[in-house]
C-alpha cells in the first residue's frame, strides 16, 4: 500500500470534550490508589503542599503542551517538538523516556485491577491480567471512535464514585483528623506541621493525581480541530484534576484521618467503611464502581502508548512496520506489541514498583519538553501559533524545576526501581544508536 494509506490515523474522531474525558480517564485511577501512601511519608499540610506544587508543575507543563500541540499537532505528542528544536537524539530521548511512562504504567494499574478483583470475586493473577490486555486491545482495535466513546461511558462510573465518596463523607470531616496525633503541640500548629524533606518525599506520590494527563496532544492527528479541541481538551480536563485531587486530600483523611488513610489499600472505599461501618452498602458500590476507574486509566493509557509508537515508528525510531493501519485506521501492531510487553511485566506483581518506574520516565519527559518549549519560543518565533501559554518562558521554567525536583524525590524513594528505569532507557539508546536512525 502507498505510505499515505497505511499511517494515515482516523481524522475527526474526537472533539474537546473527548479529549478532555480522555485527559481525566489518563489519570483517574491514582485517585483511587496510591496518592495516599504520601501520608506514610509526610504530614497533612505536607501533603497539601506537594499535591499543590506537583499540581502547579503538571498544569505549566499542560499550557506549553497545549501551544505546542497546537502549533505542530501530531500523534507523537511533545516529542515532535523536541525533535524540531533539538535534532533527532533529543527527540528520541523525549520520546523514549514517554514511552517508558506509557509502556510500563498499564501494568502496574492491571496489577491493581486484579487486587480489586480478588477483593470482590476472588481472582487474581496472570489470566485476569492477559484477559483485561486482550479485551482491551480488542476493544481498541474497533476503531478510534469507538474507543474514545467507550472510554467516555468508563470514566463517567469513575467520577460517580468519587462523587459519591465526597458527598459521603463531607459529613464526617473533622480538622482533628488532619492533626497529628502523636504530638504535643497544641491542634492549630499541628494542622500546619510540615517539613521540606518529608514534602519532597511524597511528590512521587502526589504526581500519582495528575499522571499522564499530558498524554491528551497523543490524539491529535485524531482531533476534530486540532487547533482548537487540544488546548481545550487538555486544560479543561487538567482543571477538573486539579478541583478533584484536593477535595480528594482534604475529605478522605478529613474523615478517616490522615494516619489510617497512610495505610490504606483502596483508600476511597476504606475511608467509607470507616465512617459507615464494614458492612455498608454504599460503600462495596463505591468499590465495584472504582474499578471503572483503573479500567479508565488502563483503557486509555493503552491508546496513548499506541499513538506514540505508532508515531515513533512512523519517524524511523522504531520499526517501521509499527505505524502500519488496519483497515479501521488502527495501529494494530502499536497496540499489540507493547501490550505483549506489558502483560510480561504485570507477570512480576509489583504495582507499586512498575508505577515508580512509570514516574522516573514521567519525569524525565517532563524536563524535556520544557526545554523543548523553551526552545522554540526563543529560536522559532515565527511559528503560528493558534493558543499562547500564559507566561511563555517562564511557565516552561517553572515546569521545568519542579520536574527535576520531582526526578531527585523519585530516585531517593526507591532506588531499585530508578536503577531498572535507567536501564530500560540504556537499551532504548542502545536501540537507537544500532538500528534506530537506520529504520
Amino acid at each position: 500500500m502507498k505510505d499515505s494509506e497505511t499511517s494515515q490515523l482516523q481524522k475527526g474522531a474526537a472533539g474537546w470534550f473527548l479529549l478532555a474525558t480522555l485527559g481525566v480517564s489518563y489519570v483517574i485511577s491514582g485517585s483511587f490508589a496510591g496518592w495516599n501512601f504520601g501520608f506514610a511519608v509526610t504530614s497533612w499540610f505536607g501533603m497539601i503542599i506537594a499535591v499543590a506544587l506537583m499540581g502547579l508543575m503538571y498544569f505549566c507543563l499542560v499550557l506549553c503542551l497545549a501551544e505546542m500541540s497546537a502549533a505542530l499537532p501530531s500523534a507523537a505528542g511533545g516529542y515532535r517538538i523536541s525533535r524540531k528544536v533539538m535534532g533527532d537524539t533529543g527527540g528520541f530521548a523525549t520520546a523514549l523516556a514517554v514511552l517508558l511512562e506509557y509502556s510500563i504504567a498499564p501494568a502496574a494499574i492491571v496489577i491493581f485491577i486484579g487486587q480489586y478483583l480478588e477483593a470482590l470475586l476472588g481472582i487474581n493473577g496472570p489470566v485476569v491480567y492477559a484477559v483485561f490486555y486482550l479485551l482491551f486491545i480488542g476493544v481498541h482495535l474497533l476503531g478510534a471512535g469507538e474507543a474514545l466513546r467507550f472510554m467516555l461511558v468508563v470514566t463517567a462510573f469513575a467520577v460517580l464514585a468519587i462523587a459519591i465518596t465526597l458527598i459521603t463523607l463531607g459529613p464526617h470531616f473533622s480538622l482533628a483528623n488532619l492533626v497529628i496525633a502523636d504530638s504535643p503541640e497544641p491542634a492549630p500548629q499541628n494542622l500546619l506541621a510540615f517539613d521540606a524533606v518529608s514534602v519532597w518525599t511524597a511528590f512521587p506520590f502526589a504526581m500519582w493525581l495528575f499522571l499522564a494527563v499530558e498524554g491528551v496532544p497523543l490524539a491529535a492527528e485524531e482531533a476534530k480541530d486540532p487547533a482548537v479541541d487540544l488546548p481545550r481538551g487538555i486544560i479543561a480536563a487538567m482543571l477538573f484534576l486539579l478541583i478533584s485531587a484536593f477535595l480528594i486530600v482534604v475529605f478522605v483523611p478529613g474523615a478517616a484521618t490522615s494516619e489510617e488513610v497512610g495505610d490504606y489499600g483502596a483508600p476511597l472505599v476504606d475511608a467509607m467503611k470507616h465512617v459507615l461501618g464494614e458492612d455498608s452498602v454504599l460503600a462495596d458500590f463505591v468499590n465495584l464502581v472504582g474499578l471503572a476507574g483503573l479500567i479508565a486509566s488502563f483503557f486509555s493509557i493503552i491508546f496513548g502508548y499506541s499513538r506514540l509508537v505508532f508515531a515513533m515508528s512512523r519517524e524511523g525510531y522504531l520499526p517501521r512496520f509499527m505505524s502500519a493501519i488496519s483497515s479501521r485506521k488502527v495501529p494494530h501492531w502499536a497496540l499489540i506489541i507493547p501490550g505483549v510487553i506489558g502483560f510480561i511485566c504485570s507477570l512480576t506483581g509489583k504495582g507499586e514498583l512498575m508505577i515508580n518506574i512509570a514516574v522516573i520516565g514521567a519525569t524525565l519527559s517532563y524536563a524535556l519538553q520544557s526545554i523543548s518549549y523553551i526552545l522554540l519560543k526563543r529560536n522559532h518565533a515565527d511559528l503560528h501559533r493558534p493558543y499562547s501559554a500564559p507566561g511563555g518562558q517562564k511557565t516552561a521554567y517553572v515546569t521545568l524545576a519542579l520536574s527535576l525536583l520531582a526526578l531527585t524525590s523519585c530516585f531517593a524513594y526507591d532506588v531499585g526501581a530508578a536503577l531498572i528505569a535507567l536501564g530500560l532507557m540504556g537499551l532504548g539508546v542502545g536501540y537507537y544508536v544500532v538500528l534506530g536512525r537506520r529504520a
